[in-house]
């Protein structure tokens, strides 16, 4: 079921605000409760957010309350959090979060079939999420009709055999009128068009590439959502105390140079205290 633009807003204010706080050592029970009363009122997320604490409480988990509210949250959200909730998965909740935020504001602003598949398809390449569950979920989004469930479902399949600019190059529209007009297709193209002239154009620029280029090239010049990364762990909260240590060995050093300058180094003050052995009896 699609949503009104108001609970995308509301969704995407959920994710980000959930993935800041959790950093600052909350509960996610006491963040729910406080979310709900920030949350609009009007939408029907504050009643998710109940049915999650509750199960939240029980199994300790986000990914099976969500996918049990799958009438709010689409079977994508739900894998993407129950990957990054996997107890040997290797995939980041915080990035599992901004994915789910960022698609949630582009929701909002008006998201296309094309931008929505792209966009997941690329967050499922970038964190290694796996294709066959992944695209699975991606071909239950309400958004898709069946002619894009069929085109996703066959993308599952033939996906690491066939080159994903390929795929989208014979179903897009520039495809369809570069045959017309080599007179290949009079009668029209025998499957449904699902990609646009310029989405054409740039898949067949990007063939036989690396995905990752394809996707780049969408995002610039279709203002299609950035998939986020994992960023790097900031170092230079480490490099004060490994300066510091640093130093004191260098003070060390020095005034061991110090005294065997003014005659020599007393050794006598690295020895362990002596234990008096037992006369024998």
């Amino acid at each position: 079921m699609l949503l009104e633009r108001e609970e995308y807003v509301e969704q995407a204010y959920f994710f980000r605000v959930l993935r800041e706080r959790l950093g600052q050592n909350m509960s996610a029970q006491e963040l729910l409760v406080t979310l709900r009363e920030e949350i609009l009122s009007t939408t029907k997320l504050p009643m998710a957010l109940d049915f999650m604490r509750v199960e939240l409480r029980h199994s300790g988990v986000f990914g099976p309350a969500m996918a049990k509210l799958a009438h709010y949250f689409t079977p994508f959200q739900s894998f993407v959090i129950g990957e990054a909730e996997r107890e040997r998965g290797k995939f980041d909740f915080g990035v599992a979060l901004e994915i789910l935020e960022r698609e949630a504001r582009y929701r909002a602003e008006g998201a296309t079939r094309q931008g929505i598949f792209l966009y997941q398809f690329e967050s499922l390449c970038r964190n290694r999420l796996g294709y066959d569950k992944g695209l699975d979920a991606v071909a239950a989004d309400p958004l898709f009709d069946d002619a894009w469930r069929e085109w996703i479902i066959t993308v599952r399949r033939q996906v690491g055999l066939v080159d994903l600019a390929d795929m989208i190059y014979v179903r897009s529209a520039h495809y369809v009128s570069t045959r017309q007009r080599q007179g290949l297709d009079p009668a029209g193209p025998e499957k449904p068009v699902l990609f646009g002239e310029k989405e054409g154009k740039i898949a067949l620029a990007n063939r036989r590439r690396d995905p990752l280029l394809l996707f780049a090239s969408l995002e610039r010049h279709l203002n299609y959502p950035h998939v986020p990364r994992l960023k790097p762990a900031d170092e230079s909260r480490l490099l004060l105390p490994m300066l510091s240590r640093r130093l004191e060995r260098v003070e060390m050093r020095l005034k061991l140079l110090e005294e065997e300058q003014r005659g020599g180094i007393d050794l006598t003050r690295f020895y362990g205290k002596s234990v008096p052995t037992p006369e024998p009896e």
